[in-house]
């Protein structure tokens, strides 16, 4: 099977040259596919649930942390590094579940074809425009579309804690980062919980966010 013919997937070219980055990453690393194949099964089942995208970020970080215990060689916890860092590296901020997933999906394929394809030389980054640019294009999006208050209570979902500082994800893309000192060490990545609006920018997205214990 040649790159041509892999190519007909209905993928743009910023997202397709991601799967193959990502790819040749993972060979090079001497990723095993089938690990990766586990990580695209778990996305699958959960693509349609609110946040999947961060979901499955908290899953491949779970699979990390706890590599020793599940994992079934002394090398699978490597694998689950490499492909928890190369989602991290080419897919941060990534929203669409689906696109991901097919990316992914993708990705496992072209590691078999880039495994029986030679020695890999250095991999250049996508020359297209990075998903971090492609979500500041989708948060601008979302704030055009709502028509947000102070004061206003959302749902949010914890992404991730450090220290007494929390960061939410809201309606999928905005990420805001805020300080919890009463809170904090109570929270769990991939909890949802309520936030109130307190202070706008300008363009009228959300500046900062507060928890809120009850409505």
């Amino acid at each position: 099977m040649t790159i041509t013919e892999l190519s007909s997937e209905s993928l743009t070219d910023a997202q397709w040259e991601i799967a193959h980055v990502i790819a040749q990453t993972l060979v090079k690393d001497n990723t095993d596919v089938n690990e990766l194949g586990k990580a695209v099964a778990y996305l699958r089942a959960s693509v349609q649930q609110p946040n999947a995208t961060s979901r499955f970020s908290t899953y491949l970080k779970t699979l990390v942390s706890s590599g020793r215990q599940i994992g079934h060689s002394g090398r699978t916890i490597d694998y689950y590094r490499n492909i928890d860092k190369a989602c991290s590296d080419y897919l941060k901020g990534m929203t669409d579940a689906h696109t991901m997933l097919q990316i992914l999906g993708w990705v496992s394929r072209l590691m078999r074809y880039y495994k029986d394809a030679g020695p890999i030389g250095e991999i250049a980054p996508p020359s297209a425009p990075s998903v971090e640019s492609i979500r500041q294009k989708e948060i601008a999006k979302v704030a055009k579309s709502q028509d947000f208050k102070v004061d206003q209570i959302l749902d949010a979902v914890v992404t991730k804690i450090n220290g007494n500082k929390v960061t939410y994800e809201i309606l999928g893309t905005i990420k805001l980062t805020e300080k919890e000192p009463k809170k904090a060490s109570f929270f769990q990545e991939g909890q949802t919980v309520k936030v109130k609006i307190a202070s706008l920018k300008d363009d009228g997205s959300i500046k900062s966010v507060k928890f809120i214990d009850s409505l």
